[in-house]
């Protein structure tokens, strides 16, 4: 395993992990609280190394190997650190892969992108896509002890199916969360996107990944049900689809 390069993004260390290779690269953004050592991310690693295709992945601040708190983490923070990262490690087209809360990081990268004149994403896959989570499926089942808890501490935690460490969503995540909504009405990545969605995710309904399609223009986009994936899709045929999918994605765009 090489060791990471760190970047300095606003005073904390950003660890990143690049592979050079074959345009366009593909860009591996993962979900809240995961880091980039997980099993989607070394299986994507491991299939572009044997394509010789450029890979680059990070570790969000709180995240992984990088520095800072997590509890100090919000959208702006994760998006602002994968746009440097993204700015200092890749040239030339690339494909976003988001992972759950990466996936709402990926289409926030190609709005900021575009803004700054800056049209390089050739491509999105996105999994279990979870763009604008905090408002669209955190806030609305908030019990009235998590209210109590984010208004008096700031914050509210939850047991993680995932690890043992228990979730933490704190004010600072949800009302920044609404500074970067990406669902509130059309969305135009100017580029292809394949949805891979699990049918028993019990974290983000496959309804999520519906109405986010139909804010997609129609006609690029893929849409992939997974009958029993849930919302790691880590199962051998999951993993086995993702690769067909950024494979496919990556031929398209070459």
């Amino acid at each position: 395993m090489t060791p990471p390069v760190f970047l300095d993004v606003d005073g904390l260390s950003i660890a990143a992990r690049q592979m050079a290779g074959a345009a366009p690269g593909i860009v591996w953004l993962g979900g809240y609280k995961s880091d980039m050592l997980g099993t989607k991310a070394e299986t994507l690693s491991d299939w572009a190394s044997r394509e010789g295709r450029a890979f680059l992945r990070h570790d969000y601040s709180g995240h992984g190997e990088s520095g800072g708190a997590f509890a100090d983490g919000t959208i702006s923070k994760w998006l602002s650190q994968s746009l440097a990262v993204f700015r200092r490690f890749t040239e030339g087209k690339q494909i976003l892969v988001g992972s759950s809360m990466g996936a709402w990081i990926a289409l926030r990268m190609v709005q900021e992108l575009r803004k700054a004149g800056e049209n390089r994403i050739a491509g999105m896959v996105l999994l279990a896509p979870a763009p604008d989570f905090t408002a669209e499926l955190v806030e609305p089942v908030l019990t009235e002890a998590q209210k109590r808890d984010l208004r008096e501490k700031g914050f509210f935690e939850e047991p993680s199916d995932y690890s043992a460490e228990p979730y933490i969503y704190t004010r600072a995540l949800i009302e920044d969360g609404r500074n970067n909504l990406t669902m509130t009405g059309p969305i135009d990545t100017h580029c292809p996107v394949h949805i891979l969605q699990g049918l028993a995710d019990p974290d983000v309904p496959s309804s999520h990944a519906l109405k986010l399609v139909g804010l997609l223009p129609a006609d690029d986009v893929t849409l992939s049900l997974i009958p029993g994936g849930d919302h790691r899709l880590s199962r051998p045929r999951d993993l086995d689809m993702l690769v067909r999918a950024v494979d496919a994605m990556a031929r398209r765009a070459g």
